[in-house]
């Protein structure tokens, strides 16, 4: 198959991205308003946005720094919390929150108030069943007598296919999925589950982290699996099956944070997105399937339109800079200085 030169998609949507705040959000923003026409946004700020109010007032902030010109809407979620109620998820439908977030309390960055036993939060799970919020997870167990690269499959056996049982018309996400098995679980279900996948986690295995010594900025949760692993979720974004479709999990740290003794988890791929997915689309040669992956099947499952503008990438070599400015501190992208072979043309 010959590779074109150049590629023109709907215009895509970022299924799960986290913004941060302050000058941070103002700093990032840009990079994904840039490309992406929607975006889910993560609630685990500090402290977390685990109500309707807080949500509408970081909507605001995120319209209030988005730089003019630029189209762009976030959709807004809820921090799931032991304490969260049913009256809650009545408000945040009424005012347009689109889903809630679950993370066990412990998983990663920002989620100690997260849940410490999903079954007190039942009577919240059938609230959103009844008024249509999607169900967004972190799947990853926090016992600690689990090893690390076995916590995704471990929650799908605990936690999956109890949830599936008990709210079987619930929409749920999986997460920037990781592993073979996930990818089964996914396609074993029917339409009420989907998953999104991350560009690093189709890009990269475990390998990443530690070739010439460790390398932070290539450490994310759920973390990198083997080869057989990147594979398998490389082959079922690539398959057009619509229950896979993108979310980049771009998650900014400061430098500093990162390169540290206690490094924390996250890789920042916002200002480069579409061009890495289009690089591992690429590598398969599927480029023919990376709309409906991207600008289509995520659209589809929220219940939202798709969009009517374009995106076009051009295939192009180019090098991404060592950091940008964050604020008072420097951001260092994933794939720092290295060339990539697509880029985003941009009017």
């Amino acid at each position: 198959m010959t590779t074109p030169l150049q590629l023109t998609l709907t215009r895509p949507d970022d299924w799960h991205l986290h913004l941060r705040d302050g000058e941070a959000l103002a700093a990032v923003l840009p990079h994904t308003a840039r490309q992406f026409a929607r975006a889910v946004i993560m609630p685990n700020l500090k402290p977390p946005v685990t109500t309707t109010a807080l949500a509408m007032e970081y909507r605001a902030r995120i319209l209030a720094a988005l730089p003019r010109g630029l189209d762009f809407e976030p959709l807004m979620t809820l921090y799931l919390t032991d304490v969260t109620s049913p009256q809650e998820i009545q408000a945040a439908a009424a005012a347009g929150v689109v889903a809630c977030k679950l993370y066990p309390s412990g998983a990663t960055t920002n989620s100690d108030s997260g849940v410490t036993r999903i079954e007190l939060i039942y009577p919240v799970l059938d609230a959103m069943q009844r008024h249509g919020l999607l169900l967004l997870i972190h799947a990853e167990v926090t016992d600690p007598q689990v090893d690390l690269f076995d916590r995704e499959a471990v929650f799908i056996e605990r936690h999956m296919k109890p949830l599936r049982a008990h709210f079987p018309e619930l929409n749920i996400v999986f997460e920037h999925i990781t592993t073979q098995d996930a990818v089964q679980f996914v396609q074993s279900q029917a339409i009420h589950t989907a998953a999104t996948l991350t560009a690093n986690h189709l890009l990269l295995n475990r390998n990443a982290i530690f070739v010439g010594g460790v390398r932070p900025h290539y450490y994310c949760l759920p973390v990198l699996k083997r080869e057989h692993h990147r594979l398998a979720l490389l082959a079922a974004a690539t398959s057009a099956d619509p229950r896979f479709f993108l979310g980049t999990d771009s998650a900014p740290h400061a430098v500093h944070l990162k390169e540290h003794a206690c490094g924390c988890a996250g890789c920042y791929t916002a200002a480069s997105a579409m061009e890495l997915y289009a690089q591992a689309f690429e590598s398969v040669q599927a480029l023919d399937k990376l709309e409906g992956f991207a600008a289509h099947f995520g659209a589809d499952f929220y219940g939202l339109p798709r969009n009517q503008g374009t995106l076009t990438l051009r295939r192009e070599s180019w090098q991404l800079p060592q950091s940008y400015p964050y604020g008072k501190d420097l951001l260092t992208p994933l794939f720092a200085k290295e060339h990539l072979p697509w880029r985003v043309v941009t009017e």
